[in-house]
């Protein structure tokens, strides 16, 4: 699924089935079986890499989750990021900078958010939008969005150099899909808080986003921080490919049980006494 979902170079966004299940031959009941039963795992591992930090592990892992909106973000934190113990786990939800924020450099908010050791940072929109909707809505003069491609493969292998693994992911969604979705959000009250009128007003430009989210992919998808462009029509098949990169994040980092640093019999021998 790793390989399938990894883009690099040339991509075309148009020619990938936003409804289609790379690597996935099961239906919607299958999948969230499967996503049931990768939680034990990754809940192991995220206490692993939490455990060894406390014994100087200075790693950390950084989901990077960029979409239109409805594309599924909230659901992949809930279900998949959400599974995990919350002690070990730091979200950042990047809205409208603030008068401070835009006062610095776009990366300046972005690094206070970063992981600590020992975490899985998830980075609900990122330093992403200063090239996708800056470059669309012109927020930016389009040189300085140019300038920002490069500026964000140095921070990432940046990231990568000081043990933080970055795992890139642009949910997939379809004009069509995310129509229905706004639409079920205008038909059920309990969704109203949910709606926002502006996201109709973006439809407009759906078609520039799609070629602003492909420059961002061709020129920043590295070796040591590559993209992944996740089909997320089916929610169901989206949480269940991202849960599928984070434990193979986290089993590529191979964090280990950090060893007692007292003598466990002695210590066993003194609990039995009192």
């Amino acid at each position: 699924m790793k390989e399938l979902l990894r883009v690099g170079g040339g991509v075309d966004l148009s020619a990938i089935d936003t409804s289609g299940t790379p690597g996935f031959d099961g239906d919607k009941d299958a999948g969230e079986d499967a996503l049931a039963a990768g939680t034990e795992e990754l809940t192991e591992l995220q206490e692993k890499l939490f455990a060894a930090s406390r014994s100087g592990d200075t790693r950390s892992v950084l989901l990077v989750l960029q979409a239109m909106d409805t594309a599924g973000k909230g659901g992949i934190v809930k279900h998949v990021v959400g599974s995990v113990d919350p002690q070990g786990v730091e979200i950042a939800a990047f809205k409208r900078p603030t008068p401070e924020e835009e006062a610095h450099g776009f990366l300046w908010r972005i690094r206070k958010r970063l992981p600590t050791a020992g975490m899985i940072g998830v980075f609900d929109r990122s330093h992403y939008e200063s090239v996708l909707i800056h470059r669309v809505r012109g927020l930016s003069p389009l040189d300085e969005v140019e300038t920002r491609y490069a500026q964000i493969v140095d921070f990432e292998e940046e990231l990568r150099a000081a043990g933080t693994t970055v795992v890139k992911v642009m949910l997939h969604i379809s004009r069509d899909e995310q129509k229905s979705r706004l639409l079920e959000r205008l038909e059920r009250p309990d969704k109203h808080w949910k709606y926002n009128p502006g996201d109709v007003d973006e439809r407009a430009y759906w078609d520039d986003y799609m070629d602003a989210y492909r420059l961002a992919i061709e020129r920043t998808s590295t070796d040591s921080a590559p993209w992944y462009v996740v089909p997320a029509d089916r929610k169901w098949y989206a949480r269940l490919a991202v849960q599928h990169l984070l434990l193979d994040a986290l089993r590529g980092l191979d964090a280990q049980w950090p060893t007692a640093d007292f003598d466990v019999e002695v210590e066993k021998r003194r609990l039995a006494a009192t």
